[in-house]
């Protein structure tokens, strides 16, 4: 305030006596407008002065005096916030954006899945009541390295292979150059689609009637050697042979091919009448290739259409119809393009000639760009498909619905189902199911649909799309439901399940290729290959601990992350990690990871910001579980990482890193506790000690654990080192690491008061914490009592707690999600939220309140917190802000006359403050809203209106 303002200020307004009346409202114990005065006489400046003037009178009288102002120095000191221990009085804390950060990671990881659902011992097999099913079936070159393709295999391709969107612009490109290098992430059918180009292209070309005419090439090999071998005819391979090469490029010291290499391969590939795919994983190795004139990327099928032929084919095989006319997954084909021919040519309904399709179906070519390069010919079906729902057998004839079943009923739609349930009428529903009644295909086709749309069931995938190994189990997994061989308890389990083999394969034997020699091509590397080869796993890793952050902040945590992994698997050398060779866009397609425009924190506003999130809600905690029950060694690296994010000052990082830090402790609580929690407790930086904390809190929300950590926290703040105290009052701040909330407030209590009040700060702001919990009525009730207690440690926890609640905005400290009465008063003072939204608090509210502005060691600090109160009552355009709090809280603060003399005071000095000073109508609003009209008298109507 300005001292012109402070110099013409009337006397302040005298205290009022211990025999004042009590509001009604007051708690029973210690919260009246009265019983506080007594306990806090040695400090009261309105007791009468003594008479005589002798001079012993006088220095006693400047002793007070003095003592007053160092009690109310004290007591200053105790309200500042206490996680700016290290920044000084004046640093800024986020302490918003550390609740934000803290609660979206929390609902990253909470998912309690079961992760340990599957016999970790055959990870690439899962058997579920009578369901085997090998989950590398499609992982082409993994049961064949150097030879030709089985034809039972191509026919298998040709039957079920779903194109991906473009796949028509990838068979010209194919033909044209005769070569054509074929980018995807690992996983993502990119095999497969290299697989059908090769069989529809030689098919048409010279080696048709070869039946080895798609050969896998040895990826050891690389393409000077598969070009060489190509030129010379070596290897006896006919002409027209199609060739599939997946070079091993992450091995380190591995060099990808140049241009010049794949343009001899090409012209060879030429001169044979012979074609190639080169399959490759994005990524910064990989880019140069395609970028390239023969380099594209392979989309990933599409996920409904996908699984909904997997299905289909499931049904059909374990109904054991004879499927006519084409239907999906049967003899005529998987993709509804009409039946083929023996060859696997289709029909003339198909849009092929038998002699092995020379022709295309000319409406595939030219509506190709139009309909996603599908390639399909929805003209060409015949009609006779469309009327043979009727038929027992017939269902994979009738339209096809909206996620990618078949309405087999006659064409019936999903809304003229008269009685299903969708297969969950019982545990194991569709027992029994026959080619008769209930049992037909069509009608189990379309419980499956219903089944497929399941919460239940989409919740316990947690993949927002599913790749085609993970289609094929999951088609396994409805197919036995319906069929009543897999109960709900098995497929729900079996659907968690998929998100714990992706975590698997993703960390298997990430590093064997170190031990491996360098491949013998006469080339040189020119980097190390360490960085390179941890880099996507750290990637992973980064993201499973901070999704949600920034696309930036993930990306700067895997770099750390890499050197971390690489120094523990070669402490010998200094990691080479290439400045500009980052792709992004690899980055996002190796991990199933989203970009997504979001908000984020910056020194307390928000700004727009790239986000990025796991295409999944499954993958962060089966990627934690993954790493920490099956990767031992990996834990070092990953602890002292972790210690790295935890000094991080952006709260999106630490708060994050910290509640992934409290679930790996429940995974191994000893080790948890003894390389995270224990350390970071003891540390001397307050942001270390929030992150020790946060990460016991999260531990404390498994009740597998929370006896653990309650007997931890009860015995630091009994037996602790001061730092450990101040964690544990931080961790009982959340309101999980004691048995009840009165137990809660009393450990916070022994903190504050021990040791006279060194701890006092950190329990206040963490009694406030627990204001904005349900329970809110007992903290009051204690802050009530303790503002009466005998000991003045007591009474200054209360005080302070009471000052802290005025100056503590809701979101600093709320846990609840926008759409709560609080979380919506985000930005309001939690006093004022607190009025407004629990009307049946208000009194308690003012009482406390009335106590801190009449107690001499926090009065000054009270009324500046008033003054802040009354400040947000509108905001700077104008607009209505805290109206409605002030509107509920003011009256009862002011119902005595001594108490609107002193907001009278107040708003003549905020009206005279020089650098701020309150428009006089915002004062007269605000002393209306206070006052009722009856109460004000004349010369307060004069000046306030």
């Amino acid at each position: 305030m300005a001292d012109e303002a402070v110099a013409a200020r009337p006397a302040e307004p005298a205290a009022p006596k211990a025999k004042e009346a009590r509001s009604p409202e007051a708690p029973p114990r210690g919260g009246g407008r009265g019983d506080d005065r007594a306990k806090d006489a040695p400090e009261r400046t309105d007791a009468p002065e003594p008479t005589d003037t002798s001079d012993s009178a006088d220095d006693e009288a400047g002793e007070r005096e003095k003592e007053r102002e160092r009690a109310a120095d004290r007591f200053k000191d105790r309200t500042r916030d206490p996680l700016t221990e290290e920044e000084g009085e004046e640093g800024p804390t986020d302490a918003a954006a550390a609740a934000r950060a803290r609660r979206e990671g929390q609902k990253l990881l909470s998912s309690n899945r079961d992760l340990i659902g599957f016999d970790r011992s055959d990870i690439g097999q899962v058997h579920i009541g009578d369901i085997n099913v090998r989950l590398d079936a499609l992982r082409s070159g993994l049961l064949m390295r150097d030879g030709p393709v089985p034809a039972e295999e191509l026919l298998r391709i040709r039957r079920t292979h779903i194109e991906p969107g473009g796949y028509v612009r990838l068979r010209r490109a194919l033909e044209a150059r005769r070569l054509l290098v074929l980018g995807g992430a690992p996983g993502t059918g990119r095999a497969s689609t290299a697989l059908a180009l090769l069989e529809e292209v030689t098919r048409a070309g010279e080696g048709r009637e070869n039946s080895e005419r798609v050969r896998r090439a040895d990826p050891a090999r690389g393409v000077r050697e598969l070009a060489t071998q190509v030129a010379g005819g070596t290897g006896g391979h006919p002409r027209g042979t199609g060739y599939l090469l997946e070079p091993a490029l992450d091995r380190p010291g591995t060099l990808p091919p140049d241009g010049m290499d794949l343009d001899q391969l090409a012209s060879a590939l030429a001169e044979q009448g012979s074609y190639a795919v080169v399959v490759v994983s994005v990524g910064s190795a990989a880019n140069p290739l395609l970028a390239g004139r023969y380099g594209a990327i392979c989309p990933p099928a599409p996920t409904r259409e996908l699984v909904a032929v997997r299905l289909r084919q499931r049904l059909e095989e374990e109904h054991g119809d004879p499927v006519r006319g084409g239907g999906a997954g049967g003899p005529g084909g998987g993709d509804g393009r009409g039946p083929r021919d023996g060859d696997g040519s289709r029909d003339a309904g198909g849009g092929r000639d038998r002699n092995g399709g020379a022709h295309r179906d000319r409406g595939r070519d030219e509506h190709a760009d139009r309909d996603g390069g599908e390639g399909r010919d929805r003209d060409s079906r015949r009609s006779t498909d469309r009327d043979r729902g009727d038929s027992p057998d017939g269902g994979g004839h009738g339209r096809r619905d909206g996620d990618g079943g078949r309405d087999g009923d006659g064409g019936r739609g999903r809304d003229g189902r008269a009685g299903r349930d969708g297969g969950r009428s019982g545990d194991r529903p569709g027992r029994g199911a026959g080619p008769d009644g209930d049992g037909s295909l069509s009608l189990l086709l379309e419980r499956a649909a219903e089944l497929r749309e399941d919460p239940e069931v989409t919740e316990a995938v947690g993949l927002d799309d599913l790749r085609p190994a993970e289609a094929e189990l999951f088609a396994s997994l409805l197919a036995g439901h319906l069929r009543g061989t897999v109960s709900r308890a098995e497929l729900l389990s079996g659907c968690r399940g998929l998100a714990a083999v992706q975590a698997y394969e993703w960390f298997a034997g990430v590093d064997r290729a170190l031990a491996a020699p360098p491949p013998g091509d006469g080339r040189t590397p020119v980097r190390s290959g360490t960085a390179a080869l941890f880099h996507p796993v750290a990637f992973r890793i980064a993201l499973a601990v901070l999704g949600g952050a920034s696309h930036s902040a993930v990306s700067a945590a895997a770099h750390l992350l890499t050197w971390e992994l690489s120094v523990q698997s070669d402490p010998d050398s200094t990691p080479a990690r290439p400045l500009f060779c980052d792709d992004p866009e690899a980055d996002l397609a190796l991990s199933r990871a989203r970009p997504a425009d979001g908000v984020v924190d910056v020194a307390g506003s928000e700004v727009t910001g790239r986000l990025i999130f796991y295409r999944g809600s499954a993958l962060p905690a089966a990627v934690l579980a993954e790493l920490w029950d099956r990767h031992f060694p990996v834990r070092a690296p990953v602890v002292r990482w972790l210690r790295l994010l935890a000094d991080d000052p952006r709260p999106q990082v630490s708060m994050r890193a910290a509640v992934a830090a409290g679930e790996l402790s429940v995974r191994d609580f000893e080790h948890g506790y003894a390389e995270l929690i224990r350390p970071l407790a003891e540390a001397p930086t307050p942001r270390r000690r929030v992150f020790a904390a946060t990460a016991l809190d999260q531990a404390a929300g498994h009740a597998s654990h929370r006896r653990a950590v309650r007997k931890v926290v009860d015995n630091w703040s009994l037996h602790g080192t001061p730092a450990q105290r101040w964690t544990a009052a931080m961790a009982l701040g959340y309101g999980r690491c004691a048995d009840s909330m009165d137990d809660t407030l009393d450990t916070l209590a022994e903190i504050g008061v021990r040791d006279d009040g060194e701890q006092l700060a950190v329990a206040s702001l963490n009694v406030v914490r627990l204001l904005t919990l349900p329970e809110c009525a007992t903290v009051l009730r204690r802050l009530a009592a303790w503002t009466g207690h005998r000991r003045e440690e007591y009474q200054d926890l209360a005080l302070v707690s009471i000052v802290r609640l005025a100056l503590t905005d809701v979101d600093e400290v709320l846990d609840d999600e926008p759409g709560t009465p609080l979380g919506d008063r985000g930005d309001w003072p939690l006093l004022l939220a607190l009025a407004a939204t629990r009307p049946e608090l208000t009194g308690k509210l003012a009482d406390l309140f009335w106590t801190a502005l009449n107690t001499a060691r926090s009065r000054d600090v009270a009324l500046d917190a008033l003054e802040t109160l009354l400040r947000s009552a509108s905001r700077k355009d104008g607009r209505a802000w805290t109206r409605e709090g002030l509107a509920a809280l003011l009256p009862a603060l002011t119902a005595e006359e001594q108490d609107r003399r002193r907001l009278d005071w107040l708003l003549r000095r905020m009206m005279r403050d020089q650098d701020r000073p309150l428009a006089e109508e915002r004062a007269r609003a605000l002393w209306r809203l206070a006052v009722p009209a009856r109460q004000r008298r004349s010369e307060e109507e004069e000046s306030h209106g």
